[in-house]
Parts: C-alpha cells; structure tokens; sequence
C-alpha cells in the first residue's frame, strides 16, 4: 500500500510541476513584453525629456489589448518621473505647445543631460487548474530604466551649479 500511496504522491506532485513550468513559459514572453515596452517608452521620453500624455494613452492602451496584461487592465501602471522617487511626475495633466510660463518645477521636462525615471508596473496573473478547481496568484511584476534627455529647452537654465 505504501508504494501505491507514495506513487499517487509522486503523480499528483509532477503534474502540478508540469501545469506550472507550462504556466511559467507563458510569464517569460510576458516578462520580455514588459521590459521591451519600458525601452520604447525610455527611448520616446529621452527625445522630448518627457513623456507627452497623448503618447501615455496610446502606450497604454496598446499595453492593455496585448495578450496576458488584457486579464489585470487596471493594474497596468506607466510611471515617467524627474527623481528616481517617481514623486515629481514628466507626464503632463494636459498637452501643451508651449510650457514656458510654468515654473521650472512645474514643467514636466528638464533639462538636456538629467535623467529621466521610466518605470512600467503590471500583474501576472498565474492561474492553475488541478481536479477543476482553479487557483490563481497575481504578481506582481516592474522594470525601470534610466534615461538621459537629449532635447536641449531655451527657457531652463543650462549651467547649474
């Protein structure tokens, strides 16, 4: 009896490794989508030094219908920031042509050669079905880049001491 209970035990522990590493090769093409849209979106923020909100909303949608990341659409997060803290955001509320008139503070770019904090947040959702019932975890999962802006603005200073 002891070998037929310990061959159930053995069955039952190797399918549910199989059905995870089968769930896990779905997170690796998930993983390297969230890493390749972080260097898109690093590379449009490095040309303006900010991140326009109209290119935030279309990022952000395209992010949204992409397989796996349509399942936890409101946890999708795109976090462009001038302190690594991602407290001083480089997404503009509005669009806007001309941004001089704003403190150097309130503007949502910086001057060429400061860096620029892209980060894109998302959940994985792992879900897992054994005997019918499904068991799921969400995790969650960042990748952060730094990025140097290019785009040199005349109306913030340049020389900083």
């Amino acid at each position: 009896m002891q070998g037929i209970a310990k061959a159930v035990l053995v069955t039952i522990i190797t399918s549910i490794i199989i059905v995870l590493l089968t769930n896990m090769s779905f997170f690796f093409p998930w993983y390297l989508t969230l890493v390749s849209e972080t260097y898109y979106i690093s590379q449009e923020v490095a040309s303006e030094n900010y991140l326009k909100r109209s290119s935030y909303k279309d990022i952000k949608d395209a992010l949204e219908d992409r397989p796996i990341f349509n399942k936890r659409r409101n946890d999708i997060k795109i976090l462009v920031a001038k302190d690594e803290w991602f407290y001083n955001s480089a997404i503009p509320d509005m669009d806007r042509d001309d941004y001089s008139d704003l403190s150097d503070y309130e503007k949502p770019y910086r001057q060429r050669g400061k860096p620029v904090y892209v980060k894109v947040e998302a959940v994985y959702p792992l879900t897992v079905t054994l005997w019918g019932k499904e068991y799921s975890k969400d995790i969650p999962m960042s990748f952060q880049i730094v990025t140097t802006g290019l785009k040199h603005y005349k109306d913030l200073e340049y020389y900083t001491e």
